[in-house]
């Protein structure tokens, strides 16, 4: 006997007058003939998605506005911010570490986990920084030029080894010895100078900005974002162009949202965001 679907909707709700509609709020499975059910209210729990983002540490502050815009325009999404250098990041991704997108202050980074078959798609460049020097703000060393990097006593604070900001750092002294007026020695004279490796750049900044060192190379964008900084200016001909990178990481379980999240963020939207914070176009 064929049953109506007003009889079936009389016997839908007796089932679940008769179990009090337990298993709507139970882990266990629902009732045998009613698991293709999924609620369709906006914004359930069917529908949220959570991505984590694993950025530089010179990208703290944009990605926390970032964040709060793309939540924003994307309702249910739920974004959380993890933060370090871009090497020691791109190691923990390798290591298995839980991350749906990375963004780097490098290409290389970015690159190592496309070649290791760890990516969804290629590395997508995004952004771009210069350098620049900075000191406390009552710059106690009295730094006037680069070329004091290198002075007899100045106390340099540098990051290690495999972080971005020491790759440009090493070019950037390269650069400046060439130039007119600099001493033959430059480059052995800063690498002297240099007291301690910091984990990443923020690191850097810090201790310059509580006067544990004179003075340290790092990315414009940090200080502008310093109230506590001074800076001295680098010559063009010398400086050195940082190019940020990102990739989805295959292992994600949000592929599709993270893959959303870097093409907003290489599009006008993001971009407006990395400009306000000193940020130059991808070179």
């Amino acid at each position: 006997m064929k049953v109506g679907l007003t009889g079936f909707g009389a016997t839908l709700t007796l089932l679940l007058a008769c179990s009090g509609g337990a298993w709507l709020t139970s882990t266990s499975a629902p009732p045998a003939g009613l698991a293709t059910l999924q609620p369709a209210t906006s914004g359930s729990a069917a529908t949220r998605v959570e991505m984590t983002i694993y950025g530089a540490a010179s990208l703290k502050g944009v990605l926390g506005k970032a964040k709060t815009a793309f939540e924003a325009t994307n309702p249910g999404t739920t974004v959380t911010i993890s933060t370090d250098s871009s090497s020691a990041l791109e190691a923990q991704i390798e290591q298995g570490a839980p991350a749906d997108l990375f963004l780097s202050a490098d290409t290389t980074n970015p690159r190592k986990l496309v070649d290791k078959g760890l990516a969804d798609g290629p590395a997508v460049s995004f952004a771009s920084n210069k350098l620049t020097v900075i000191m406390p703000s009552a710059n106690p060393a009295g730094i006037k030029t680069p070329a004091d990097l290198a002075k007899s006593g100045v106390q340099v604070i540098a990051a290690g080894d495999a972080v971005p900001i020491t790759k440009y750092a090493t070019q950037l002294v390269a650069n400046l010895a060439r130039e007119a007026g600099y001493p033959a020695d430059f480059v052995t004279a800063y690498g002297a100078n240099i007291v301690s490796r910091e984990d990443n750049v923020s690191a850097v900044v810090a201790k310059i900005e509580l006067g544990e060192g004179d003075a340290g190379i790092v990315y414009i964008t940090d200080a502008k974002a310093s109230a506590k900084l001074a800076t001295v200016d680098l010559p063009a001909s010398a400086n050195v162009a940082a190019t940020y990178s990102g990739v989805v990481i295959k292992a994600s379980g949000s592929t599709a949202t993270a893959r959303a999240f870097l093409a907003w963020f290489a599009g006008p939207d993001g971009q407006a965001i990395l400009s306000s914070f000193g940020f130059l176009p991808a070179s």
